[in-house]
């Protein structure tokens, strides 16, 4: 990989999970700047092929690697790996960068819910990791991505094959977001100034009930989608150990309405308003449309 000199005027900055929701839209935007030197992360660099961006080996389960993938950056994009060994992790990687290197850690909404199982406090301690490693750190708490309705391992074949959305929400709302506010929130932090030291809770515009939600998904999908409310019990059967107990928290947070709350933040850091689920829907609409009867 050629990289730029040191001398030029070039901010360098490691995306890791380069192929994720955040981390794709994010590493297309800051690779799009001439000022910008984007080295994209994954375990696999040979699957990385986004125009303008460094593949570069980067596993959370492959540390030896990291001084490599973190050489001369001057800002990373940390995709918080959802293990029990992340507070660890996260940690070890902060202290792998130079004292001035901007942390921006994706976290999520409601992380301080007590919650009834073993993750209750993961989350916090992920945050604290970043918060206690030297650098200059910015963490972002969104609520829940808008394209796990197009996304075929969350709802997509439910909502094209079956036309039902099954959710856990207990009556509950929620301000869906874009990942693509998300990235753009965190290409901010990334880049400029005035970002360190701030958590930053990131909402889409309204706050929408599921059978609000569904309406919309059936208007983009042309087929009727209704929503089909779960117990936890059985929105995280066929989980186990880590996974189950963290999906189980997670959908505590959603019923107790941790994840209903509209804030402005996406607007005020970015300076554009959040898109809508319709936003988002008119585009990604038509992958939730039946393909046979």
């Amino acid at each position: 990989m050629q990289r730029r000199s040191t001398g030029d005027d070039v901010t360098r900055v490691l995306v890791t999970g380069v192929r994720g929701k955040t981390g794709l839209p994010l590493a297309e935007s800051l690779a799009a700047r001439q000022d910008v030197e984007v080295l994209g992360g994954s375990g696999d660099p040979s699957t990385v092929g986004i125009d303008g961006v460094h593949p570069v080996a980067f596993s959370w389960d492959e540390p030896a690697g990291w001084v490599t993938a973190t050489d001369g950056v001057d800002a990373v994009y940390v995709v918080r790996p959802d293990r029990p060994d992340a507070p660890e992790l996260v940690g070890a990687l902060v202290a792998q960068t130079s004292p001035s290197t901007r942390v921006v850690l994706l976290s999520d909404k409601d992380g301080d819910h007590p919650g009834s199982d073993y993750p209750a406090g993961w989350a916090p301690s992920v945050e604290r990791a970043v918060r206690a490693g030297g650098r200059p750190w910015t963490i972002l708490r969104p609520g829940w991505f808008m394209q796990v309705f197009t996304d075929p391992r969350f709802y997509r074949h439910q909502i094209a094959d079956s036309g039902e959305l099954p959710f856990p929400a207990g009556g509950a709302e929620m301000a869906w977001i874009d990942a693509r506010d998300i990235a753009a929130v965190a290409g901010r932090a990334l880049i400029e100034n005035g970002h360190a030291g701030r958590t930053y809770e990131l909402s889409g515009p309204e706050s929408l009930s599921l059978p609000r939600t569904a309406e919309l998904l059936s208007a983009a999908a042309g087929h009727p989608v209704v929503h089909r409310d779960l117990t936890v019990d059985e929105a995280v059967a066929g989980t186990e150990g880590f996974e189950r107990d963290l999906n189980r928290l997670t959908f505590e947070r959603v019923r107790a309405g941790g994840f209903a709350v509209v804030t402005d933040t996406v607007a005020r850091v970015t300076g554009a308003a959040p898109r809508t689920l319709e936003d988002f829907l008119s585009a990604s609409g038509p992958a939730l449309r039946r393909t046979s009867r």
